[in-house]
This record gives C-alpha cells, structure tokens and sequence, in this order.
C-alpha cells in the first residue's frame, strides 16, 4: 500500500513509518522542513511539503494514497485551542479526500478524558468536555457516518522509549528542580502506557483489519499506579519522594498538575481481539530505568 502520513517527524509518526517500510508499505510523510525531508528521503520516503494549513497539499496528497494516517498535532498548550481548530480542519480536508472509498483514514487521539474515574472501553465515545477542546476523536466518528472508512487510535498519556520527550521526561524536569519526585494523595490513580514501537505495530494491523468507526486503544498497560511512576522518578534521579495535597499539587507541577492527577485506566480488549495486537515491549517502569530517561 502506499500510505500517506502526517506528524511524520514526531515521536509516534517516525516510528510508524519505520513499521510500515518494515513491512513492506511505501510511505509519502507531510514535512514542514528540510532536515525531516532529508531524513526520509534518505528512506525512500517521498515527501510532501507543507503543514497542517496546507489544505490543498493535504487533500492531493490523501487521494493520491491507498491510506492515510493521522499522528500529527501541535501539543504547544500555550495554543491549545487554535491547536485543536487546526486539528479539526485537516481530519476533515483528509476524510473528504477518501469519501466514498474503502480507503482507510486513521486518526490519533487520546485516552485522557475518555471515561476519568473507571476503565475505558474501546466503546466509550469522548465526552464533551470544554477545559479539553480537542475533537480529533469526534470528527473521525462523524466522518464515518459520512462515507469515510475512519477509525481512531487512542494514545495513553504515555508513549514511551527511547527520545520519549512527552509527560514522563517533564516530569523527570519537575523532579530535578524540585528535588522531590511527587505524586497527588495516595497516588492509586492509574495511567495506560505504551511503548512507541508497539503503538506503531497497531496502527499497521489497523490498516487492514480495521473497520469504519473502529477505536483503538493502545494501552499495552491498562493501568500504572501513578506512585509507581513517581517512585520510579525518584530512584532515577536519587530523590525523595512525596504525596502532595491537591494545592501543594497545583504549586509544585504547574499546568501538569491536571494530567498528573488523572484516573485515565484503560481497557485494550476490542483492540487486540480485533486487530490481533500483541504487545512485546517493555513496559512504563522497565522502560524507564533502560532507555535514557534519567
């Protein structure tokens, strides 16, 4: 197949496309710059200039493939409402460009928000929720009704491996310079996590197993206790470790403070009883201590 993806140099995107030339797929990646487009060119992948805003060149570029997967997004939450618009309009530019068709459009959302406080199921559909405006999730259910073969894959709040530069490693910052590795309360709330290459694994089986309105979850972990975490973080760094009330919370993390204090457990039953998804890399806490974090 040839297989269009965006969010190409991110840490998800990039191993996605190593999977799907592993396996044989030829790739064409939307590339903002020319040190990503010199890095996969190098691959074999063919390039499309642009961004995000490029409408056209994201509309052409879906038509001329036999799929298009989605990971790209701008996760600078000084932006986060303009990020979430942005987001909103190409899924919509790239679903027009495959209506009609059995060609499939993956998009990528997340687990957060789904079902806080109990295990989501590949079922739940996300919550309207306006302290959260990101609607990849919606939009690609709502394209399905409209003639799109689309799906979602839901990513935990970590993807983890090597050059991991999401939640863990600012929390990793937060520890250094505080000193303390913190947890909220008794720190029972639980996390879903993933490593990078597995996550890449299921968008590949999705492809081709895969079905109109289909979610995903890739939660290799249904559920880390986020004490767990923390401790980990501190035996990495040599640092204590502390339970913070929900004040003390907000002062010592900052904006991380509402992520750090998510109940996010969730459930990969629907995903590896349709996809076949099995999972076989290291998990959160061994990943951890053996690729680089500290």
């Amino acid at each position: 197949m040839r297989i269009f993806v965006t969010g190409a140099t991110g840490f998800v995107g990039s191993a996605v496309i190593h999977k799907l030339i592993e396996v044989g797929h030829s790739v064409r990646a939307l590339a903002r710059s020319d040190i990503a487009a010199g890095n996969f060119s190098a691959m074999g992948v063919e390039i499309v200039r642009g961004s995000l805003d490029d409408h056209d060149r994201l509309h052409a570029a879906s038509r001329a493939c036999d799929a298009v997967i989605h990971t790209a997004f701008d996760h600078d939450f000084s932006r986060f409402n303009e990020s979430c618009a942005q987001d909103q309009k190409a899924i919509r530019v790239m679903g027009d460009a495959l209506k009609g068709s059995a060609r499939p459009l993956i998009v990528t959302s997340g687990l957060a928000y789904i079902a806080p406080g109990r295990t989501a199921l590949e079922s739940d559909t996300p919550i309207v929720n306006p302290a959260y405006p990101r609607v990849s999730d919606r939009t690609a259910q709502e394209l399905a009704t409209e003639g799109v073969n689309s799906m979602v894959v839901r990513l935990p709040p970590s993807v983890h491996g090597q050059g991991d530069h999401g939640f863990v490693p600012r929390l990793i910052a937060t520890a250094r310079a505080t000193g303390v590795s913190a947890y909220i309360g008794d720190g029972e709330n639980l996390w879903p996590a993933v490593h990078r290459r597995d996550a890449a694994l299921l968008y590949q089986l999705a492809l081709t197993k895969g079905q109109a309105g289909d979610r995903f979850h890739a939660s290799a972990e249904a559920g880390i206790p986020f004490r767990e975490i923390a401790t980990a973080i501190g035996r990495g760094l040599g640092i204590p470790i502390s339970s913070l009330d929900e004040a003390q919370a907000v002062a010592h993390f900052s904006w991380l403070a509402n992520f750090v204090g998510l109940d996010a457990r969730a459930s990969s039953d629907f995903t590896r009883a349709r996809l076949g998804w099995l999972p076989t890399e290291p998990g959160l806490i061994a990943d951890m201590e053996d690729a680089g974090y500290f």
